[in-house]
């Protein structure tokens, strides 16, 4: 007897096409935090960013296909999109047009892709929490590598890996800012599997201070308080306020020569260590100046990347939010503004989830990500960090928390959180996010 050949249902297609979004994303993240041409040699020579910016561009398109596009942008998801296209109205009044044109469209660009792709493609807890994962293990691994073959530069720990952790002060940054995700994790982890997350735990905070980093310093003092506050304090495990008075004892005495008067001269202003001598003054002026050109530029700013050249001294601004108002003006810097604020408030109403309550491993998530928000935005004074594509990671990860749990809430009649969901967003049916109302 024959058999008739049958097509794919649709609804069979869109699956397909979702699941090849999220293996894009996936590819994506891991391209862009695990850096593979850094280690294997030879394929430095392929334009891995390029295949990855493809990728980004397939899994939306990917997306969109599957249906995804039905469902209405949370509300941070459009400022970021908006944050893109306002640049691209800057463009035309650039002071460099043709360096504007190139930063928007192959930096920016990518990370818009990436912030709209996970929110429209990651739906589930595990989608969420392995995506999260791939960040957090390639930043722990090469830190745990860049201190085993311990390059530096001037005194200073470098990265084992290229790109954003290059530079002594990115790479304390990009620590620091990934740590408070490496402990959730350790606190989700079971078994043998915390012994793992311990060790990198322990070793991305050696390698802050091995590079030398006030920015990053400060940014990992925050983190460490905070990291405090959520899982020994709020996650009453009040045992590990004794490890935490440990471990620090611990890093002190680990601590490398000269560090102490390096982290005094934040504050005395003085330079006497030998480390990049003249840094805090030349940043002073950075400032500043960014702050004189976003107040004569209060629209359009002076074009994305632009600050570098208007300077006369190709450096960054040092300050996220004052480069930010310099190169897309003050709309550019209340929409970044805006999206941060919706972050946080993401990340404030998946604690009043009942799934919240109930899951430790959303628990764990939710903290980790909490605490990494609030270190990026006191980070974000000492770096510039706009056209990079970590903190639209960080938005679209808490985008796609608030969905899962939202989705997830029980009605307003069984439970105190659907009650103060309905009385702000309206009524929903079932499996229909709030801010769909």
């Amino acid at each position: 007897m024959g058999t008739v050949a049958t097509t794919p249902k649709p609804e069979a297609k869109k699956r397909n096409r979702a699941k090849g979004a999220y293996l894009a994303l996936l590819v994506l993240s891991a391209l862009y935090f695990g850096r593979p041409e850094d280690v294997i040699p030879g394929l430095g020579m392929i334009p891995l960013a390029k295949i990855a910016g493809g990728l980004a561009l397939i899994g939306l398109l990917l997306s969109l296909m599957s249906g995804k596009a039905r469902q209405k942008f949370a509300p941070e998801t459009k400022y970021v999109v908006a944050l893109f296209l306002w640049y691209c109205v800057t463009i035309p009044f650039a002071a460099w047009r043709s360096g504007a044109l190139t930063v928007v469209m192959t930096r920016l660009s990518k990370a818009v892709i990436v912030a709209v792709l996970v929110a429209l493609v990651v739906k589930e807890f595990w989608q969420l929490k392995r995506l999260v994962w791939v960040q957090a293990t390639a930043v722990a691994g090469m830190t745990v590598m860049s201190l085993a073959l311990h390059h530096t530069h001037g005194g200073r720990l470098v990265g084992a890996l290229g790109g954003v952790f290059e530079n002594p002060n990115d790479l304390a940054i990009n620590i620091a800012l990934n740590w408070p995700i490496c402990v959730g994790f350790f606190f989700m982890a079971r078994g043998p599997k915390k012994v793992v997350w311990a060790i990198p735990v322990f070793a991305m905070l050696i390698g802050v201070e091995l590079t030398y980093s006030r920015s990053g310093f400060l940014a990992i003092s925050l983190a460490a308080v905070l990291v405090i506050w959520e899982f020994a304090i709020r996650g009453r495990r009040l045992h590990l306020m004794l490890v935490a008075g440990l471990l620090g004892v611990v890093l002190l005495v680990a601590m490398p020569g000269h560090y102490v008067a390096r982290l005094a001269s934040i504050v005395t202003g003085s330079e006497a260590d030998s480390l990049d001598r003249g840094s805090r003054e030349a940043r002073k002026e950075l400032l500043l100046n960014s702050i004189k050109t976003a107040i004569h530029n209060p629209l359009f700013g002076i074009g994305a990347g632009n600050f570098e050249v208007t300077a006369g001294s190709w450096h960054v601004a040092h300050n996220t939010y004052t480069e930010l108002a310099a190169e897309g003006g003050f709309p550019a810097l209340i929409l970044f503004l805006l999206m941060l604020y919706r972050t946080m408030r993401n990340i404030k109403m998946t604690r009043a989830s009942a799934l919240y309550e109930k899951d430790p491993d959303v628990r764990g998530l939710t903290g980790g990500l909490w605490v990494s928000v609030a270190a990026y935005m006191i980070s974000a004074f000492f770096a510039s960090t706009q056209y990079s594509m970590y903190p639209y990671f960080l938005v679209a990860y808490t985008t796609a928390l608030y969905q899962i749990v939202a989705s997830q809430e029980p009605a307003a009649t069984e439970s105190p959180a659907g009650a103060v969901r309905e009385k702000r967003y309206g009524r929903r049916k079932p499996g229909e996010l709030a801010w769909t109302r």
